[in-house]
């Protein structure tokens, strides 16, 4: 594993993502609760995943976290497979279907490197994850190399043109007297782990370029509109103040393509 990738997983391993935020015990109550919390902060997740689609397809999971959307595919009737770089997300997730009884197989593995044959899936699916990768336009590469003809891709990944993109150069650019600091240091170094990376849509094109069609839209996230909890390394007075005065209508008016998520779905 090479130096950027183990800075990367060493982030990720302390907690999985959301893990300090909504899952507070690894009973089934607990992530029966985060699933519920998921879905109301990111309720366009189970139309972009097409969860009761996959019935009878397989699927890749690239980035399980904890487990949520992997219990959605499973339920799903999908033949499901996941990987994670972390073993802490491996484990979670399948205590997870465990305790629901559900099947996978999930296990470590690394997005630039799958270890699949080609043209192994129907689906591969990863929410928020790719943009972590050192290489993601590797990653992407597998995705494709992995997917049968005529299956489909659905991919997360960050928007740079977002309102936490503006907030992260408030914060760190404009109060810290470096206004001219570029959003892909501020991603790279604030957002996430280090190296985050968030795309334009033209960038994201680029980077699907291998595929047959390519759907892009981004969505407004509880992120932008704070309302919600800012991730494992964002708190303070300074935020607090932020979520009393931020005139979410507003944002919502006249900026609705300015979200954070970008959603994907490629056909190859």
């Amino acid at each position: 594993m090479d130096i950027s990738k183990q800075v990367v997983h060493e982030f990720w391993e302390k907690a999985a993502c959301g893990e300090a935020l909504y899952l507070s015990s690894s009973e089934k109550a607990a992530f029966v609760d985060q699933e519920r919390i998921r879905y109301e902060l990111e309720p366009y997740i189970p139309a972009f995943a097409d969860f009761e689609g996959t019935c009878g397809m397989d699927v890749l999971e690239i980035g399980v976290g904890l487990g949520a959307d992997h219990q959605r595919f499973a339920q799903a009737g999908a033949r499901l497979q996941g990987i994670d770089l972390t073993q802490r997300a491996v484990d979670l997730t399948q205590k997870r279907l465990g305790l629901l009884g559900l099947p996978s197989d999930v296990k470590t593995g690394d997005a630039e490197h799958l270890v699949f044959g080609d043209e192994t899936f129907d689906v591969v699916y990863s929410w928020g994850v790719l943009h972590h990768s050192p290489n993601t336009q590797k990653s992407v590469q597998e995705v494709h190399r992995v997917l049968r003809n005529g299956g489909r891709a659905a991919i997360m990944i960050y928007h740079k043109w977002s309102m936490v993109g503006v907030m992260l150069w408030v914060r760190y650019g404009l109060l810290r007297f470096r206004p001219h600091a570029s959003l892909t240091e501020l991603y790279a170094t604030y957002l996430e782990s280090p190296g985050t990376k968030a795309y334009s849509v033209a960038e994201a094109r680029k980077l699907f370029a291998l595929f047959k069609s390519v759907n892009i839209r981004t969505v407004m996230t509880h992120g932008d509109l704070l309302t919600s909890q800012a991730g494992q390394r964002h708190s303070g007075v300074l935020l607090e103040m932020a979520r009393r005065i931020w005139p979410r209508w507003l944002i919502k008016a006249l900026l609705p393509n300015n979200g954070l998520f970008m959603l994907i779905t490629a056909t190859k």
